[in-house]
């Protein structure tokens, strides 16, 4: 059974930007999220969710397990469920990412904080 908690339209501001949720359906939820200059995400996983990031605007700096690589507009980027993970902008306009959740169970509070920068883990 899936349980997706999310509706369309529903948002949040964070430290490093914001999400909105554009759609969703049995299984998944598809966010737009802004990550600020100099702004960057937590270090998580997802026990219930995979991710995949398809990056809009901007470079991303991301990391996924150990690797730290760069992506920019029009790159992909596949977390599977339970991998640590995290992306930044190190750029000096803002980052803008569609992030395609799927899995059994879509909510917020399946974020668990390895490492953050805003004192939130």
């Amino acid at each position: 059974m899936n349980m997706v908690a999310y509706r369309p339209g529903d948002s949040d501001e964070r430290p490093w930007g914001r999400w909105q949720v554009l759609d969703v359906g049995p299984g998944f939820v598809v966010k737009r999220i802004t990550v600020k200059p100099g702004g960057i995400l937590s270090l998580q996983l997802h026990r219930h969710r995979a991710e995949h990031w398809f990056i809009a605007r901007g470079v991303a700096q991301v990391t996924l397990e150990e690797q730290i690589f760069d992506r920019r507009a029009g790159d992909a980027v596949d977390i599977p469920v339970g991998t640590p993970h995290r992306i930044a902008n190190p750029g000096t306009e803002p980052l803008e990412f569609i992030e395609v959740q799927y899995g059994e169970r879509l909510e917020e509070t399946d974020i668990v904080r390895l490492e953050d920068r805003y004192g939130r883990s």
